[in-house]
């Protein structure tokens, strides 16, 4: 494993001017300064998501000065921490959230001792980053925002995607029937393939009028959206008495406006789910949500799915990848050399 804590610069990627992934490079930067609420890791994997592909553009609500490091989703072994933490030591595996929401994509990361999550001794890193943002933020949408029961109709606006498919495989542990619905009926498989009941492709069919088909008029008990545009739109009309439309993110680019006269007549709730707000108020109950996941893992009942790894230098091509919409699944990046294994370039 590569270690630098004895050393002042680190390898990273670093983003020197906003634009698109390949203009991202590989270079040597500072270490992170340690504060006294935080804990220095030594990565071993982080994870490629959406917001990461904004940040470099400058599009994105965080916007760090340049130059920096981007990525925000990291798991490994805690080597060292700040003055105030107690509760966490130096030995610990652990998956976080970096301190400053970015600074991932490098051999050390910081991240809030009160938002880290040790990792089971029987889990690897690689497992643990496809489970953090992805479960995380499925499992806290779907329990503690959208309340899904037994026998109830889940509706998942992106459904290829990480958290999509984190949505799609807790849904069906849940007790729930689950549509997918991705761009393509095509892209739906992996889904299909982790429980859904029925797939709809939006750019292919009419997703409002297909809902209310499958659900005998009755429309969707809980829909969990990380698309926005088009699709929100037809399913803010076809939500049943009493459900939950889940606003988790706008991937399709297009953030949409909601006549609220449906919320009104339709008897629904528009509920916003900001994991990263909830692990930050509420790290206790994170924790449990966490020790559930790690619970129905060791049972089978979910499978965290790994699409594609690659090492820290192929990060553009991770997130061209994801760009692209060609893979379906969590794009991993193996920072430790051990870690590389079995990496795509």
């Amino acid at each position: 494993m590569v270690t630098t804590s004895n050393a002042a610069t680190m390898q990273a990627i670093v983003c020197d001017a906003y634009g698109p992934p390949d203009n991202l490079k590989v270079g040597n930067v500072a270490r992170p300064d340690l504060a006294a609420d935080e804990v220095r890791i030594r990565s071993a994997t982080a994870g490629i998501n959406f917001p990461d592909s904004l940040i470099i553009k400058g599009a994105y609500q965080l916007k760090p000065p340049l130059p920096f490091v981007p990525g925000f989703e990291v798991a490994g072994e805690v080597i060292e921490v700040g003055s105030g933490v107690s509760a966490v030591h130096p030995g610990q595996r652990v998956m976080a959230l970096t301190s400053s929401g970015h600074g991932a994509f490098a051999q050390e990361a910081t991240a809030r001792a009160a938002e880290v999550v040790p990792i089971p001794e029987t889990m690897d890193y690689a497992t643990a980053i496809a489970l953090f943002t992805a479960y995380g933020t499925a499992f806290h949408a779907l329990v503690q925002r959208g309340t899904v029961s037994p026998g109830e109709t889940l509706v998942v606006l992106g459904a290829s995607g990480g958290v999509g498919l984190a949505a799609v495989e807790l849904g069906k542990a849940m007790g729930a029937t689950v549509i997918a619905v991705s761009r393509t009926r095509a892209r739906s498989a992996t889904a299909a393939e982790m429980g859904a009941d029925h797939v709809i492709g939006y750019a292919e069919e009419d997703v409002r009028k297909r809902v209310l088909e499958l659900t005998g008029g009755r429309g969707a008990d809980v829909c969990i959206d990380m698309l926005g545009g088009e699709p929100f739109q037809a399913m803010s009309r076809a939500m049943n008495w009493d459900g939950r439309l889940l606003v988790v993110g706008f991937t399709t680019g297009e953030i949409p406006k909601l006549p609220v006269n449906l919320v009104l007549l339709k008897g629904y709730q528009l509920v916003g789910v900001y994991w990263g707000g909830f692990l930050a108020r509420d790290p206790a109950a994170n924790s449990d949500n966490f020790r559930t996941l790690a619970e129905w893992i060791a049972q089978g009942r979910i499978s965290p799915r790994i699409a594609a790894r690659y090492p820290l230098e192929a990060v553009p091509t991770a997130l061209n990848d994801l760009l692209s919409r060609r893979i379906s699944g969590k794009l991993v990046i193996d920072i430790a050399p051990e870690a590389n294994a079995g990496a795509v370039a």
